[in-house]
């Protein structure tokens, strides 16, 4: 950490987020603020993001279909925020920016961009988000590697990998899917060295960005990356907006990602009845339909924010977070916490952990019915990578991993805690405060199973 970043750690606080003084009930009596420690799946929104909708909403106007002022301006505004991402993710001079729903979207939109017989490579410990839409892509080969323990691993594995493929006299393309940061582990991930791996193959790699942009830079030039996904919800804005921004070429020649107005330039009747149809080579080609303007907005809103800020003073503090939950953790025995690269490797903040003696699904109902913290139990939507690091299969599962299990059971699914750039000290201190009671004393309430999750039992 520098100097500068040191001295402004002292002083930073958390920037503001909506519901920061929310109160809910405790089962025990009484309210108490809430502590919103599930950032892994939504982060709050920044109090900035959403004041900057509520000035934007009286001029709302439809995108690129009006000649009155307030759909000129709402055009600006949602090519401004265009370029604002660009900026935000230095952008090379010919990437595209395309605004999809989530990370989830912008990745199964790459896939169905790829040419005929790519084949991807893709780490099975990645997000379901970057896992499976490969294989939904007729004509699109997929190679799944195996967890690896370390980052020098991961890239021993894929350089094997590509140069099998490549011994096999296959000249087609290829593609690596990568996480930065993840979503079970909050492991950083050796972004820039896997790129490289690539390249000396001729592959080429996207990065999914979904847990890194929000607690790290990402510059898709200096980490030579070729594509970048990230979703608007967790860094700070919204649903229902996200990002694909890179290489132009492969966007440009694939079929429009949705059919209809706005993705053709010209459309005209044929003599035997049907349609020509020209499509835009711009990012406009895979944004069909009026475009979520507010979502776009909201992003680039929260990117300015964050530049603002200054992020190495928010990584500086969110390391002081991350050691402080770390170190109470590890003052109890019974918890184990979950990690591919070992207690040294880099992280951002979101860590997984288990306590033995407890169903995870209890131990999290507890957290929120007696402390009013609010976590993540399950698998994640990683469910092999969180298999891998608790050595085993889990019974019946509902949406995502919640386990079918009783109060006291162990069950093959862990407990995640996940904080950031919005995350008093004071709910991270709770949260250890709550851990060590929970496991020293018990539960002060009694809970039951209903739809396969631990609930307040209420009479």
């Amino acid at each position: 950490m520098s100097a500068t970043a040191a001295a402004a750690t002292a002083t930073i606080s958390p920037l503001p987020v909506l519901g920061r003084d929310v109160l809910v009930p405790l089962v025990t009596g009484g309210e108490v603020s809430y502590a919103a420690l599930d950032y892994a799946a939504s982060a709050p929104a920044l109090q900035r993001v959403w004041d900057d909708i509520a000035a934007y909403a009286p001029y709302y106007g439809s995108v690129h279909r009006g000649a009155g002022y307030l759909s000129q301006l709402s055009t600006d505004l949602f090519e401004n925020s265009r370029r604002d991402v660009a900026a935000f993710l230095g952008c090379r001079p010919d990437d595209q920016v395309i605004f999809t729903r989530a990370t989830t979207d912008s990745l199964n939109l790459l896939a169905a961009a790829l040419p005929q017989g790519t084949r991807v490579f893709v780490f099975e410990t990645e997000h379901h988000a970057s896992l499976l839409p490969w294989q939904q892509r007729e004509g699109v080969e997929v190679g799944y590697l195996s967890a690896p323990r370390s980052p020098r691993q991961a890239t021993e594995t894929l350089e094997r990998a590509l140069a099998d493929w490549r011994a096999e006299a296959n000249t087609g393309a290829a593609l690596v899917c990568v996480t930065g940061a993840s979503n079970v582990t909050g492991e950083l991930w050796p972004v820039r060295e896997l790129a490289e791996v690539a390249h000396a193959y001729g592959a080429r790699i996207v990065l999914d960005a979904a847990q890194l942009a929000p607690h790290h830079p990402v510059d898709i030039a200096a980490l030579d990356v070729d594509w970048v996904a990230f979703s608007g919800h967790k860094l700070y804005a919204p649903f229902g907006a996200g990002v694909l921004a890179g290489r132009a070429d492969w966007l440009r020649e694939a079929r429009p990602y949705l059919a209809g107005g706005g993705a053709s330039r010209k459309v005209a009747r044929k003599g035997d009845g049907g349609v020509d149809v020209e499509w835009h080579t711009t990012e406009a080609r895979h944004e069909a339909g009026s475009p979520n303007v507010i979502g776009a907005y909201a992003i680039a809103s929260a990117c300015k924010a964050l530049t603002e800020a200054g992020f190495e003073s928010l990584v500086a503090r969110e390391r002081e977070l991350i050691a402080k939950v770390r170190a109470g953790l590890a003052e109890v025995p019974e918890v184990r916490v979950l990690s591919l690269f070992g207690d040294d490797a880099p992280r951002v903040g979101v860590i997984s952990f288990v306590v033995e003696g407890w169903n995870s699904s209890h131990f999290a109902a507890a957290l929120s019915a007696e402390y009013g913290i609010g976590v993540r139990d399950g698998l994640f939507c990683a469910h092999p990578l969180v298999r891998t690091l608790l050595g085993g299969e889990p019974g019946e599962t509902g949406e995502c991993g919640a386990p079918e299990a009783a109060p006291g059971e162990r069950s093959l699914n862990a407990i995640r805690v996940s904080f950031g750039a919005g995350t008093p000290d004071e709910h991270v201190e709770r949260f250890v405060g709550a851990v060590k009671e929970l496991v020293r004393d018990g539960a002060k309430w009694s809970y039951r199973t209903e739809d396969g999750r631990c609930v307040p039992d209420r009479g």
